[in-house]
């Protein structure tokens, strides 16, 4: 799978990435040729029609394909996501219903969890769930959500019961062609596209008992098991254009001379982009030993958090600083810098921002470093 991901990477979607991004659009033909190669059921059980491989496994793709352009990768990983809680956590009658076509491409998914005034924190979540016969009415307005502009089925956070804030949440499936669904104008960003983030309206929409994921006072407690998964391939990705920037700078500054020597050979340019090389292999160290703890089972909060707070801060300075190795040559739009600086400031906020990740590494201080 990685070495089709690679191919997927440096045939399709590096040569497209600037277009894209210059288009302001999810790329839905590109998602659709990664479903082909099982990049959509990466998690998925065999028996299930996906690929049944591991975290790790969807890491190291995810960053492979951030390489060329993160927002695609953070698209696709959504609507994988999406499958693969559908097979572990939904029915059989939901899967037969979705699966196959999350598989094929045909459907684009996506979790809705944030609203215009609640993200970080999940359990201040506005979105109703009231229970009506044969199922709940769902009204509210979600916000910041990964595929918004094309997806078609989203795994809904609702709030039953305010008053047990996260004990009252639960988790549904909505459908975008059904009644009392509307979808917001994708938002302009300052980069990322790809990513299709924007928000959707819900007005009475009923979601029928069989297609409830979680019931209320479960849902939340789900979605915080998944979150420390969503933050390690998040520091991935960030590792995966950082590599990609240094390689670009390490090429350029080989071929660029100046003063009758090549660039790189420059004391101070060699030096600032060893530095990089340094961050990079300690942002890889730290994700892939969160990622371990994920696939193995074991505690990763504090590693996650470590893990993208560390990469999402490195990648935004030192893809910056590959831009400056390069001189004015690594503002133009061909070397894909610029692309990959804004989405490494699009790190700092997905699944949690840099703020969150130092309230979960404060609040473990005590207990682990004294």
């Amino acid at each position: 799978m990685l070495a089709a991901a690679a191919k997927l990477g440096a045939d399709t979607v590096g040569p497209n990435a600037a277009r894209w991004e210059r288009d302001r659009r999810v790329p839905v033909e590109a998602l659709r040729q990664a479903a082909a190669l099982g990049l959509t059921g990466i998690q998925v059980p065999r028996a299930r029609g996906g690929r049944g491989a591991g975290f790790f496994a969807k890491l190291r793709i995810a960053e492979e394909l951030s390489g060329h352009c993160m927002a695609f990768a953070f698209s696709l990983i959504n609507t994988q996501n999406v499958a693969a809680k559908l097979a572990k956590d939904g029915t059989a009658e939901q899967g037969e219903r979705y699966l196959p076509r999350l598989l094929a491409g045909d459907l684009i998914g996506g979790t809705a969890l944030s609203e215009p005034g609640a993200g970080s924190d999940f359990a201040a979540i506005s979105t109703r769930a009231e229970p009506v016969p044969g199922g709940w009415r769902l009204t509210g307005e979600k916000a910041w959500i990964t595929n918004a502009a094309v997806g078609g089925l989203f795994i809904v956070y609702a709030q039953a019961d305010p008053a047990k804030r996260g004990g009252g949440i639960g988790c549904f499936l909505v459908d975008a062609g059904k009644s009392g669904f509307e979808r917001r104008p994708p938002f302009q960003l300052m980069g990322g596209h790809a990513i299709g983030a924007g928000g959707f309206s819900l007005a009475d929409y009923f979601v029928a008992e069989a297609d409830v994921i979680h019931q209320p006072g479960e849902a939340f407690k789900a979605a915080l098991g998944s979150i420390n998964g969503a933050r390690t391939y998040v520091a991935a990705m960030c590792c995966g254009m950082v590599q990609a920037a240094l390689s670009q700078a390490l090429r350029y500054g080989s071929e660029r001379r100046t003063f009758g020597q090549p660039v790189i050979e420059h004391q101070g340019i060699k030096w600032l982009l060893a530095d990089v090389a340094t961050d990079l292999e300690a942002a890889r160290l730290l994700t892939y030993r969160a990622a371990e703890l994920i696939e193995t089972g074991g505690d990763a909060v504090l590693a996650a958090a470590h893990a993208k707070k560390f990469a999402a801060r490195m990648a935004v300075a030192r893809i910056a600083d590959c831009i400056q190795a390069m001189g004015a040559a690594g503002l133009r739009e061909e070397y894909g810098l610029g692309r990959h600086l804004a989405c490494a400031k699009i790190a700092h906020y997905v699944d949690g921002s840099t703020e969150i990740q130092n309230e979960r590494i404060g609040a473990l201080m005590l207990k682990t470093y004294r």
